[in-house]
């Protein structure tokens, strides 16, 4: 009779821990997208591939969707209990970025003064070292402030959702932790 009453104490804690095993799951699930930059469902579709290459810098990410990593790091466990477990971000673009789809707006821009290139003359001394640099602007002129119109197509590269590899992981995840709890020592 110990051994039964251990065993359902046993799966009693182990439905209890569930959810939030599931919630670490699934954030890892969708943070490994950022990684192997594809969705994962029956099968690896490949996230769509940047127009041009990001220009160089130290935080410049190559990687698709990660620059300073904010998306990324953004997504975790926005409820867990015994009926749901939710994943989220709160990061304003994620939306637009998971489905995909077609921005339309105007922005304001600001008066500007536009040079066309500058021609530097460097004098330099009896040792090679250059003692002063003295740039000379060449043909600028007044750009006035004006409206521009963004139409902008976002290509879906989603990260996070349903998808039926991880519904198997969390099948498995749930299988194995009642055959934990069932198995008493």
């Amino acid at each position: 009779m110990n051994e039964f009453i251990r065993m359902v104490d046993n799966l009693i804690k182990a439905r209890k821990a569930l959810p939030n095993e599931v919630a670490v799951l699934a954030v890892k699930f969708s943070k490994d997208r950022f990684r192997e930059q594809a969705w994962l469902d029956n099968n690896k579709e490949p996230w769509k591939a940047r127009k041009q290459r990001r220009a160089g810098g130290k935080r410049k990410s190559q990687t698709i969707l990660v620059n300073t990593g904010r998306l990324k790091r953004s997504i975790r466990k926005v409820k867990a209990d015994q009926n749901v477990v939710i994943i989220g971000t709160d990061v304003p673009y994620a939306e637009i970025q998971n489905n995909g789809g077609k921005i339309t707006a105007s922005a304001n821009v600001r008066s500007y003064t536009k040079k066309a290139h500058s021609r530097k003359a460097h004098s330099r001394s009896r040792k090679g070292n250059v003692e002063s640099v003295a740039a000379q602007n060449v043909a600028s002129h007044r750009v006035k402030a004006h409206r521009r119109k963004m139409n902008t197509t976002i290509p879906q590269r989603q990260f996070i959702g349903n998808s039926a590899k991880l519904a198997r992981d969390i099948e498995k995840l749930i299988v194995d932790r009642f055959e934990k709890a069932m198995r008493t020592t």
